[in-house]
């Protein structure tokens, strides 16, 4: 049985007095029920967003039903969500509010982390939503989306504060920040609520489109206002790096090129482009994965420590890193960066079709599904230092993982010994079983001098009985309370580019490989097992 709520607000206007007493009583509630609630400990701001309207572009997309509706629905279930909320759902498609509701529902019947769905949350939630069908290029659609969140303000008590959620096409982002700044849906004005704005990823298809996008945006809404998601950022391994470094003595002093041999990021996904062959035409591996997320992870990885956990404090020095990686050239791509594409085979025992067997894909397609690359930041903390970079689909097994591999000991001890024990190392698995590993040596039990590798292990699951929340969960709730630090920043995102972008331009110069390189339920192609072995190294094992 849920918790109990604060009743819904009546279909009319409350006096500003009544609103107060509701939105208090409500976070009472919610500070009330913080004992039994497993997703309010731990959290930065203990406190429930403002009233608000949700306005959600593209609601009748897969990203909206598979992920953001599902984690609107866990923060209403576990009270992170104000009373005074509504979910204003915007698509081209014909509906009433009542039977896109009934979709939904069946969607979280499908996706929902939780199940089975509690009944009495979704009902009140249901009551919260009202689709609105709107063509993205249509000036009067727009105008009455703006009287329909006047409405909501009244009837509701969202208080004039919105966020637009863009889960729509990269190519309709443009048309619909127009829109919303002819209508004045971005104007912020003392007493009357914020506006912000979610962009998913990518976030242009290159450095000039990346540049241009910023520019059209920035017309509209200014930069404290826009939210540029990118979902791993809000995995609870990647928001423990930053507390696992600079909140543990004994690793700082070692987390630079005097002590590290070199580190390596993957992220691997046993899957294949399923019902997305049309939009991993238009975007690989490199814009899809290298751009954002391994960037992203590398970063947080190799930044100084900030002055403090506010959003510019930490998005100021991951974008020092970003700036410190040198542009390859057309040399450097060909010798440092590998590209593949996966053929027929076999993944965790089932028949995989080829990239090209796929549907909406160009049977004679030259798109990359497997990226992997050396780079090398040139700062006093790493230079010297590389990064070893690699993401792919069909892969043999879905895992993210950051591992740092550290120098051998200077002087090799054992080498008369029944074992040699190999480098340490610390990784950081990311997903699929988040937690941290640390490899040493250690002496086997006996007379004789038998050196083995042994693993200290710190699963998440094991060591806190805690319902962690989704990604798109963290990330939507910090777009609601204003806190930017996991989202990317417009010259974060142009840097990013001005790394991945001379890497596209100079494939499109060279003769592609020969496609498909690599077989589905393998690690990839060849070459990128060849770019380690080149510097006398190899991939770790997951």
């Amino acid at each position: 049985m849920s918790p109990a709520r604060v009743p819904a607000a009546p279909p009319v206007a409350r006096t500003a007095r009544q609103l107060r007493e509701s939105v208090t009583a409500a976070r009472r509630r919610g500070r009330a029920d913080t004992d039994t609630n497993p997703l309010r400990q731990g959290l930065r701001l203990e406190r429930v967003p403002d009233p608000c309207a949700f306005v959600l572009f593209g609601a009748t997309g897969d990203l909206a039903h598979r992920k953001v509706v599902p984690a609107i629905y866990q923060l209403w279930r576990t009270n992170l969500l104000p009373v005074e909320f509504s979910l204003v759902a915007v698509a081209r498609r014909p509906y009433t509010s009542e039977a896109f509701a009934a979709e939904l529902k069946a969607s979280l019947e499908k996706y929902s982390r939780v199940l089975p769905i509690d009944e009495d949350s979704w009902a009140e939630l249901a009551k919260r939503i009202t689709y609105q069908q709107l063509d993205f290029a249509d000036d009067a659609g727009f105008d009455s989306l703006g009287q329909k969140l006047d409405e909501l303000d009244a009837k509701c008590g969202t208080a004039g504060n919105r966020l637009f959620y863009l889960a729509v096409q990269p190519s309709q982002v443009t048309e619909i920040v127009r829109q919303l700044g002819r209508v004045g849906l971005d104007k912020e004005v003392r007493g009357a609520g914020w506006r912000r704005l979610i962009v998913e990823k990518p976030f242009g298809r290159d450095l000039d489109s990346a540049r241009l996008l910023n520019h059209e945006v920035h017309k509209v809404f200014r930069e404290s206002q826009v939210y540029r998601i990118d979902h791993y950022l809000g995995k609870e391994t990647v928001r423990n790096l930053m507390v696992f470094r600079f909140g543990n003595g004994i690793f700082e002093p070692v987390w630079n090129r005097s002590y590290v041999d070199h580190v390596q990021i993957t992220v691997a996904e046993s899957i294949g482009v399923e019902a997305r062959g049309a939009f991993y035409e238009e975007t690989g591996a490199s814009r899809d994965i290298l751009q954002n997320h391994l960037l992203q992870l590398m970063t947080l990885v190799a930044m100084e420590p900030p002055s403090s956990f506010q959003a510019d404090a930490l998005r100021d020095q991951k974008l020092q890193v970003l700036r410190a990686i040198a542009a390859p050239d057309a040399d450097q791509v060909r010798k440092n960066v590998v590209r593949g594409q996966y053929g027929p085979g076999w993944v965790q025992g089932e028949p995989a079709a080829g990239y090209r067997q796929e549907p909406e894909v160009d049977p004679e397609s030259e798109t990359e599904t497997f990226v992997a690359g050396r780079f090398e930041i040139d700062d006093w903390r790493w230079s010297g230092v590389p990064f070893y970079l690699r993401a792919g689909k069909r892969m043999p097994k879905r895992a993210t993982e950051i591992s740092i591999q550290f120098k051998d000991v200077p002087l090799r001890l054992f080498r008369e010994s029944t074992g040699d024990p190999a480098p340490n190392v610390l990784a950081m698995r990311i997903q699929p079983d988040e937690g941290i590993m640390l490899r040493f040596a250690a002496k086997v039990p006996g007379l004789g001098l038998d050196v083995r590798t042994v693993n200290m292990d710190f699963a998440y699951d094991t060591s806190f009985v805690v319902d962690s929340p989704d990604a798109y969960e963290t990330l939507i709730l910090d777009s609601l309370l204003g806190d930017a630090s996991l989202f990317t920043r417009a010259d974060e995102v142009e840097a990013a580019w001005g790394v991945v972008t001379p890497i596209i331009n100079a494939w499109a110069e060279m003769p592609p490989p020969h496609f498909p390189n690599y077989a589905a339920g393998s690690w990839g192609p060849e070459a990128a097992d060849e770019l380690l072995e080149r510097d006398g190294r190899r991939w770790r094992r997951i």
